[in-house]
């Protein structure tokens, strides 16, 4: 279920910008963003490129939620179909050219996968719809942890690093790989010792936290806020600029760690389709941002609004793409 390596790394850069900063989609067709009179959107799939109980499948499965309870989509599916960090759903999307039916959940985790697992693919290939959340990362432990504060975790692991063992749910280069890499730098430690263990996404994350085969998690809280609420999970340290809403743990920052991190999550759609999809596709989602329940939704998992849609979510896809890239090369990974 895991894969353990400890990554030779050379100085990690600190470039990306990861601080806070099949059928039709049918309906009427009388207009390219769609009208009131033309209803709900019909036939509309959203893939999650990784398992199930992950942040890409529960911000999906909530997306699709929020825009069922509006009116916005009728019978909106959620699929997952998992595998190397997310470029198995990335390739998938590509060879899907022209089906305007079919959107992607994805975040710099699939940028940093298509790097590092190799892949054809490029998420600069898709059609970007919408960038809708960033999230800061968390440094977690299970309830049975010694590790009571942040303090103790850099302690233990600045006297033996390659001992402690660190989790997450993305390949290297994504950010659940990036956020501790970042946090071993700044605290004094060399990225090359850093044992990093990787998951397949918060689904397979979280059994390994709560069944204690890891020392220390890193990880977007919001996909495990039911295990923080209960106590099973304890959140040592959050890497956003401010606090997270009920989350009852300092920032790096706070703790005189001089580190801020975030992940970002949208929807992209495969290449070529129609001009006419494109625009029903970036309605859909401005339409659903615009609305109570997903207002509702980011307050309840503690995301950030972030949205940005089309064009200037292309430019933003391009920038983070050359980013990962660069950083990644320099870490030999890429």
């Amino acid at each position: 279920m895991r894969r353990r390596s400890a990554l030779k790394l050379s100085a990690l850069a600190a470039g990306i910008m990861l601080a806070a900063s099949g059928c039709g989609v049918t309906g009427s067709a009388d207009s390219a963003a769609g009208s009131e009179a033309s209803g709900p959107v019909t036939g509309l799939r959203i893939m999650v490129p990784n398992t199930p109980g992950g942040g890409y499948d529960t911000t999906a499965r909530v997306a699709a939620q929020a825009m069922e309870e509006a009116d916005i989509t009728s019978g909106a599916e959620v699929f997952n179909l998992a595998g190397a960090g997310g470029t198995v759903g990335l390739a998938r999307m590509i060879n899907e050219k022209g089906n305007g039916d079919l959107e992607m959940l994805m975040g710099l985790g699939v940028v940093g996968a298509s790097y590092t697992n190799d892949s054809k693919a490029k998420l600069t290939e898709t059609t970007p719809i919408a960038k809708l959340i960033e999230e800061p990362g968390a440094i977690m432990v299970s309830k049975d942890s010694p590790f009571k504060t942040i303090d103790d975790l850099v302690k233990a692991w600045k006297e033996n690093p390659g001992k402690i063992s660190v989790g997450g749910g993305s390949s290297p280069g994504g950010p659940d790989h990036l956020l501790p890499m970042q946090l071993a730098q700044t605290i004094g430690i060399d990225p090359k010792d850093v044992n990093f263990v990787s998951y397949d996404g918060g689904g397979d994350l979280l059994p390994a936290i709560l069944g204690n085969k890891l020392d220390v998690a890193a990880s977007g809280a919001g996909e495990f806020l039911k295990q923080i609420e209960s106590g099973d999970i304890r959140v040592l340290a959050t890497s956003g600029e401010k606090r997270l809403d009920g989350v009852d743990a300092p920032t790096l920052k706070e703790s005189d760690i001089d580190l801020v991190f975030s992940n970002w999550r949208g929807l992209v759609a495969p290449p070529g389709i129609s001009d006419e999809d494109k625009a029903k596709l970036v309605d859909t989602a401005t339409k659903m941002h615009d609305s109570d329940e997903w207002k509702a939704a980011l307050k309840k998992n503690r995301w950030t609004d972030a949205f940005l849609t089309g064009d200037e979510f292309g430019s933003f896809l391009k920038d983070q793409d050359q980013r990962v890239a660069d950083v990644l090369q320099k870490l030999g990974l890429a």
